[in-house]
């Protein structure tokens, strides 16, 4: 069986991740919020920045947007 590479990973910015996936932004306001989506860092903070800055897991982020279909 062939190995999948990860879409996503921990130090990408959140402008990016919305861009590449449309069901991206449920698991962003899951975890940071709507404000995220008006926040001018947007297209600056990682996804591990935004984790610290909420006190949440990156990796857990990280597998849930891999997982979406």
């Amino acid at each position: 069986m062939a190995e999948v590479q990860a879409k996503f990973h921990k130090d990408m910015n959140i402008g990016q991740v919305l861009s590449l996936h449309p069901r991206a932004t449920e698991v962003i306001e899951k975890y940071f919020g709507q404000g995220c989506f008006t926040c001018p860092g947007i297209r600056m903070e990682s996804i591990a920045f935004g984790a610290m800055m909420h006190g949440t897991d990156a990796e857990a982020i990280v597998r849930e947007l891999n997982a979406l279909e």
